[in-house]
């Protein structure tokens, strides 16, 4: 089977709030450009697409068909689309292109969190029996989740603080002089409502050495789940990850972007991976710098290919995670060949 290389990535401007509809489309249209600009491409080189959205997140249903319409309607496109973050969407295309169906693949993922009350919609994904009626937002789980550790020792308010700061390029003192949002967390420790997109062009990696000198090739992707009942799992550690981590090769991993919407749950995360203190974190700043919905776990990936594309980086680690308090989790190794 063919090796897989991510050959572009370009992603919207992350912001609090947007004017366009909730399809993605006026997000979607200027980094398709952007894309094909970067590696000389055209829709007709495209073998295959495939989206992430949320249609609780837009309000209606099969809302990512309207999305299509930032692609174009002529000539016809082989599509497909899942409902969750766009990493698991990669994961789809890049099987597509190491099965040998197709030589090339966009990836894209958008989210207009503004739209609605993101914490309530969150808890739409819980039980639908037993915890969505009791409607526990997605904020009150990560505040539940943090307890546990720094009542456990495993973390600090200082810890947490640390993440942060370096996160966001802020002082880490400060920070503990602000008040509480769901204690123990502070407005700090908790990811922005966002509104963004991101997209990332895949090809075999012979396509790939022909559109960008250092194409970031996959090493390895995994992906677990653990229990959707927070109950039944130690939520101070991320089991699926650890699993997934167990998988791949993390040896030489210089760098690692972790989507992590919460800054106990990084913590959790470098110690799932058994990360190095000589090993990046999140250069871009990660998901508490900016938190898409749906695109903010593709966006992992597409930022850790950046810097192999750069040559800042030889191997990479990039995570994204969906559902409450890190229940599901994909990891990509990516490599300089």
């Amino acid at each position: 089977m063919p090796d897989v290389a991510i050959a572009g990535f370009a992603h919207a401007p992350n912001v609090r709030e947007t004017a366009g509809t909730t399809n993605g489309v006026e997000m979607l249209v200027p980094i398709f450009a952007e894309v094909f600009a970067q590696t000389g491409l055209s829709k007709q080189d495209i073998g295959f697409w495939c989206s992430g959205s949320s249609d609780y997140l837009a309000g209606r249903a099969f809302s990512f068909i309207a999305a299509v319409d930032a692609i174009g309607a002529f000539p016809p496109i082989h599509e497909s689309h899942v409902e969750m973050d766009a990493a698991w969407a990669l994961y789809e295309a890049w099987l597509k292109i190491r099965m040998g169906e197709v030589e090339t693949a966009l990836v894209y993922g958008f989210g207009k969190s503004s739209a609605g009350q993101l914490r309530r919609v969150l808890a739409l994904q819980m039980d639908p029996y037993v915890v969505t009626p009791l409607w526990p937002d997605s904020i009150s789980i990560a505040g539940i989740q943090a307890r546990m550790g720094l009542d456990a020792g495993l973390w600090s308010e200082k810890d947490l603080a640390e993440v942060a700061a370096r996160n966001r390029d802020l002082d880490a003192a400060e920070l503990l002089d602000t008040p509480y949002v769901a204690d123990p967390l502070r407005a700090h420790d908790i990811a922005p409502i966002t509104d963004g997109a991101a997209v990332i062009v895949l090809s075999t990696v012979e396509r790939a050495k022909g559109i960008v000198e250092h194409p970031a090739v996959i090493a390895g992707i995994e992906h677990r789940v653990d229990s959707p009942v927070l109950g039944a799992r130690d939520l101070t550690r991320s089991p699926s990850t650890e699993i997934a981590a167990k998988a791949l090769d993390l040896d030489g991993v210089d760098l690692a972007e972790l989507h992590a919407p919460f800054t106990h749950q990084e913590i959790i995360l470098r110690t799932a991976l058994g990360l190095k203190d000589n090993v990046t974190i999140n250069p871009s700043g990660g998901a508490l710098a900016a938190n898409p919905m749906f695109s903010a776990g593709l966006a992992r990936i597409g930022e850790a290919a950046r810097r192999i594309h750069s040559g800042e980086s030889r191997k990479a680690v990039a995570h994204a995670t969906s559902g409450p308090a890190l229940q599901q989790n994909l990891l990509a190794v990516l490599e300089a060949r």
